[in-house]
């Protein structure tokens, strides 16, 4: 993913990334993308919703929380992220977008994004 590495689109349900189009949630590691990525509870982010952070800590975490911002962050994920000095960037999925593209533009590669397509 590494040949330039940004969301070039995003969309209720989609998103395309190197010319790639998703249409199911997504991690976005600095060289691949995960698509198989489900949540214990759908509309809400616990810590072992992203169990990989405890060994591949990035410095920045994005979390696109859907197109209307349904899916909420709980208190234990925060509180994870705090522990692992993690820093978090969460809004709603288009700003999420763009907070995860200019992280990317100023060379930051220890970044993970963590998408909602949906509501």
């Amino acid at each position: 993913m590494e040949k330039n590495g940004r969301i070039k689109d995003y969309g209720f349900g989609r998103m395309t990334i190197d010319g790639q189009t998703y249409q199911s949630d997504v991690i976005i590691y600095p060289d691949r993308v995960d698509v198989s990525w489900w949540r214990k509870e759908g509309h809400l982010l616990l810590p072992e919703d992203l169990p990989m952070l405890e060994t591949n800590s990035p410095k920045i975490l994005v979390v696109g929380q859907g197109k209307f911002g349904l899916m909420k962050i709980s208190a234990a994920f925060i509180q994870s992220l705090k522990r692992l000095e993690i820093d978090l960037r969460a809004a709603k999925s288009d700003e999420a977008v763009k907070i995860y593209n200019s992280i990317w533009e100023t060379g930051e590669r220890n970044v993970i994004g963590a998408f909602h397509l949906t509501c």
